[in-house]
């Protein structure tokens, strides 16, 4: 079995409608995928935003709050609501989820690194599937759109650390195209890049859906992190979890970042 551990990370555009609801239809599909991939004996790691988004269709607020203390306020509610579901979610299909809330420092100090990496190794040790976000009500730096600046960027931190077989990440746009696929029809999807080199950072356009932070510009960030320390990375459509199995019997599905094997 070539994956062995894989982090997933799914965005708040896949895990929510654009009113800010969420789509348990998704969410319910991506936890029965997750678990059954889980149960072919594979690790799991989810990265999911989703807490601010989360927070909004709760609380009933139309647009995201320009203040970093009401965004934080809202992370703590979403935060609460978001796990809620997934442990309800899994429970259902028999796996248990832990939370994982990460900050910078985290995984900047040698010493706290550590003691994340033996976290996730019990936890996963134990058939327990790891759920990760920042800790956005304590760092700000996803709020106000730096540091980590969007969990693309914290999944492929995720990955590095854990040695990961492979990090696939869910978004609103199924991979890397030429150009830009909602203003050109006849925009090419790019199956596999073997190498990111400036041509393809500049093929990643703006930012992504009014729910999230990010774009494709931060996948592919993400991926050139993980590409370079031997880690393939896959950017997939998220509306449709069905297509981690694409991944997992190596298909072609979305864009396929190669890890560098050198």
């Amino acid at each position: 079995m070539d994956l062995k551990r894989i982090v997933i990370k799914v965005g708040t555009s896949t895990l929510t409608y654009e009113n800010g609801k969420a789509n348990f239809r998704r969410i319910d599909k991506l936890c029965k995928v997750l678990s059954d991939i889980h149960n072919q004996g594979r690790e799991i790691i989810l990265v999911s935003s989703g807490a601010v988004g989360i927070g909004m269709g709760k609380l009933g607020l139309p647009e995201k709050p320009k203040a970093t203390k009401e965004k934080q306020a809202l992370a703590a509610v979403g935060q609460c609501e978001l796990m809620f579901m997934y442990d309800k979610l899994f429970g259902e299909y028999n796996n248990m989820v832990a939370q994982v809330l990460l900050t910078r420092d985290t995984v900047d100090s040698e010493h706290k690194k550590e003691n994340v990496l033996n976290t996730f190794n019990t936890l996963l040790s134990m058939g327990i599937i790891p759920i990760v976000n920042e800790n956005d009500t304590v760092a700000i730096d996803e709020l106000e759109g730096h540091n980590f600046g969007d969990n693309d960027m914290l999944s492929s931190i995720v990955a590095k650390l854990v040695s990961a077989d492979a990090l696939v990440i869910l978004t609103d746009i199924d991979g890397l195209y030429d150009s830009d696929p909602r203003k050109n029809k006849d925009a090419k999807r790019i199956e596999c890049v073997e190498k990111i080199t400036e041509e393809i950072e500049q093929m990643a356009g703006g930012s992504g859906s009014n729910r999230g932070t990010g774009g494709m510009t931060t996948k592919v960030m993400a991926a050139k992190y993980v590409t370079e320390s031997g880690i393939d990375c896959y950017v997939i459509a998220g509306d449709d979890p069905e297509r981690i199995y694409d991944v997992t019997d190596k298909k072609s599905v979305g864009t396929l970042f190669c890890g560098n094997k050198n």
